[in-house]
């Protein structure tokens, strides 16, 4: 035989890993005493057990403890029997065997953890099998990038769910779950069941940001999209933080905030954040023109928001796999909270699709964003821009038809808000002199737009134009122009009309 067919005949007539006695061991434990069961309800299920016939006494047991029921060797027999599978099962002898195989009920934890740690490096194998098989050409129409996404799919699941594939969600679980939501919102200071905007109209408007939804944030350049966004992102960090404190001084924030920068490096992202915190103007930061005081103040600032849970990707033009898989990654090695993208349109669709326009790949790129949203559970947050078609209105502000142009933005996303300031566009219609015929009509024309000016100073405004879960309308912010910061604008429940 050839010597370098030796060792991959010697792999293949290796068994797949299983044990056996630790199944038998296990279900006697459970036979025997029901609170067993408590020890692996969390983690096991039927199919993670290598005999079918186990998996099926397996099922049997849970189904009759969950429903409050007994579950030893004398109902499950009465069970098995009416429903004609006693035999199938290995008949009463086989159950009264699996009774002496309990070694003790303390160690039934131990035993579960023993079955589904064989069933998953069974799971491994099978991974392992596609990736060589497809890397050898065994479906053709899976190019190498391809072949690397789907094998890291399949990693993933399992680092993260256990590789339980989707499926039914019984009504009763999912009417469970959105009780448990209700709970969190109701115990929560402003009941928020989401993750917190860090702006209080906000968070009352929607209920904060809300897992698997994509949210889109739109607006013409100057706006400030990349200040709000990164207010928010700041605000749900401080969120996870103080959750954190609450549990110790020392705990560390259970999950993150991925920021995607595509427009700004992660240090002008930082220097904003630190503008913004240390009310010093980003553009004296960037010029040197700061005296002691306020660069002792710059480091006191930093030193205090450098625990923040925020992780920063300024790759330019990243991919949406590219994305999706550095996600999965965050997410599993220090969990995940939220994603914001600034901006879509500056991403690009995954790796080897060639979509034949560019409303066809915003498409692809929305699409694969709310994937994300569902696949990881985590709120999306991307901002996007609008088309000119703004301009050309008299009343400037953005509706849901000037983002008809990008594609299915409107259709994809959860929630649409809009960021507009009146003052960037009322700055720009300063009267001029010329345009009339007397000095007093300037001096009125003059009057009225200081007017409007002083009553839209610091001001902004979010549009939600669409939102599946709650109600549409605006919501009125503080907004300091030398700070690019966003805030709370301090007037009773402003904004709800």
């Amino acid at each position: 035989m050839n010597t370098i067919d030796t060792p991959l005949l010697g792999l293949s007539q290796r068994l797949p890993p299983s044990n056996q006695a630790a199944e038998q061991a296990l279900l006697g434990a459970l036979l025997a005493n029901n609170k067993a069961y408590e020890r692996v309800s969390e983690f096991l299920v039927p199919e993670h057990f290598v005999d079918p016939i186990h998996g099926r006494i397996f099922q049997a047991i849970a189904r009759r403890i969950e429903a409050g029921q007994l579950a030893d060797a004398i109902t499950l027999k009465a069970e098995f029997e009416h429903s004609g599978v006693l035999d199938e099962v290995g008949g009463t002898a086989y159950l009264g065997q699996l009774l002496t195989a309990m070694v003790g009920i303390i160690n039934a934890g131990e035993y579960g953890r023993a079955v589904h740690d064989a069933w998953l490096r069974r799971q491994l194998i099978d991974v392992g099998e596609t990736v060589v098989n497809n890397a050898f050409g065994a479906d053709p129409e899976l190019d190498g990038i391809k072949q690397i996404e789907a094998a890291e799919q399949a990693l993933f699941d399992l680092a993260t769910d256990g590789g339980s594939a989707g499926g039914f969600v019984s009504f009763e679980r999912a009417l469970t779950d959105a009780i448990q939501g209700a709970e969190r919102a109701f115990h929560r200071s402003g009941h928020v069941s989401g993750l917190s905007y860090g702006l209080r109209d906000m968070d009352a408007k929607t209920g904060g940001m809300h897992p698997s939804d994509l949210q889109i944030l739109a607006g013409r350049p100057g706006m400030g999209k990349t200040a709000l966004a990164t207010k928010i992102a700041f605000g749900a960090a401080k969120a996870l933080l103080a959750e954190a404190r609450a549990i110790g001084p020392d705990a560390l924030p259970k999950a993150q905030i991925a920021v995607f920068s595509l427009e700004m490096s992660s240090e002008q992202l930082a220097t904003r954040l630190l503008s913004e915190e240390a009310r010093i103007s980003g553009d004296r930061i960037r010029r040197g023109d700061i005296g002691q005081k306020e660069f002792d103040t710059f480091v006191a600032v930093s030193r205090e928001i450098a625990s923040l849970p925020i992780q920063i990707d300024d790759t330019p033009a990243i991919t949406l796999s590219a994305m999706r898989t550095r996600c999965r990654r965050l997410k599993r090695t220090k969990g995940l909270a939220l994603v914001v993208v600034d901006y879509l349109q500056l991403m690009r669709p995954s790796a080897g699709t060639r979509p034949e326009n560019r409303v066809l790949e915003i498409s692809q790129i929305t699409q694969g964003l709310k994937a994300i949203a569902k696949e990881l559970a985590v709120p999306v947050l991307a901002l996007s821009q609008l088309s000119r078609a703004v301009e050309s209105r008299e009343d400037k502000r953005p509706q849901l038809s000037d983002l008809r142009e990008s594609g299915t933005i409107e259709q994809d996303a959860d929630s649409v808000m809009f960021i507009y300031r009146d003052e960037y566009y009322l700055a720009q219609k300063m009267p001029k002199e010329m345009a009339f015929d007397n000095g007093d009509k300037f001096q009125g024309a003059i009057d009225k737009w200081q007017q409007d000016m002083d009553r839209a100073h610091n001001k902004a405004e979010v549009i939600i134009a669409k939102q599946r879960h709650g109600p549409t309308g605006k919501i009125d912010l503080f907004f300091e122009g030398e700070f690019t910061r966003f805030g709370d604008l301090d007037v009773a429940h402003s904004g709800y009309d």
